[in-house]
């Protein structure tokens, strides 16, 4: 379980094919400093298990369904990632509950810059936007934001000046694909509810 807060913007060593997996070399020093085999950290909001710790980064193997189901196979050496560790029952939730389980892929469609501030507009994949809600949160590349707009294809977010400048997001240009993880609660709700017509 994630805050959505990120800790870190690593950089990504090495991408090593696998066939049907791949195993990412991770340099991260600040979140590195305690990490363990067996750690959980979120890649661009992606969960990943640190399989080994070494000269200041990590390694974690995604298999196939995580590079289908994610933006995560389009990593390149000399990426930025946005880092979070696993948080703890002592962490400061400042951000919503993320899993670290991507529900689609989205698109940079549109960026409004301010001399402030920007909003973001993403493409959503479809069936998603049932899901989200104004002022409600999603998490975009494991960075938890709230929601200003929210239509059928798209959901438009705001960056603060921290946010574009502590996380990837304020290099996000129009047509960067990016990891999508709706609030969990709306998918249990769902589930929960009778089919309509019962």
């Amino acid at each position: 379980m994630f805050t959505g807060i990120v800790e870190e913007l690593g950089e990504v060593a090495e991408v090593e094919d696998r066939g049907t997996a791949a195993r990412l070399a991770v340099r991260a020093p600040a979140v590195t400093a305690d990490a363990r085999p067996g750690d959980s950290v979120a890649v661009n909001g992606v969960c990943l298990t640190v399989v080994d710790v070494a000269c200041g980064g990590f390694s974690a193997d995604a298999m196939k369904e995580t590079l289908d189901r994610s933006a995560l196979g389009g990593l390149r050496p000399g990426d930025r990632v946005n880092l979070e560790r696993a948080a703890t029952l002592a962490t400061r939730l400042g951000g919503h509950l993320v899993q670290g389980h991507v529900d689609g892929v989205g698109t940079v469609l549109h960026r409004q810059r301010d001399e402030h501030w920007e909003m973001i507009r993403i493409g959503l994949p479809p069936g998603l936007s049932r899901y989200v809600v104004t002022k409600g949160s999603i998490a975009v590349d494991g960075v938890s934001l709230t929601v200003v707009e929210v239509t059928d294809s798209s959901v438009t977010v705001g960056l603060i000046r921290t946010t574009l400048a502590l996380t990837t997001l304020g290099g996000a240009e129009v047509g960067r694909r990016v990891n999508l993880e709706v609030d969990v609660l709306a998918k249990y709700v769902e589930k929960l509810l009778p089919a309509p017509g019962r």
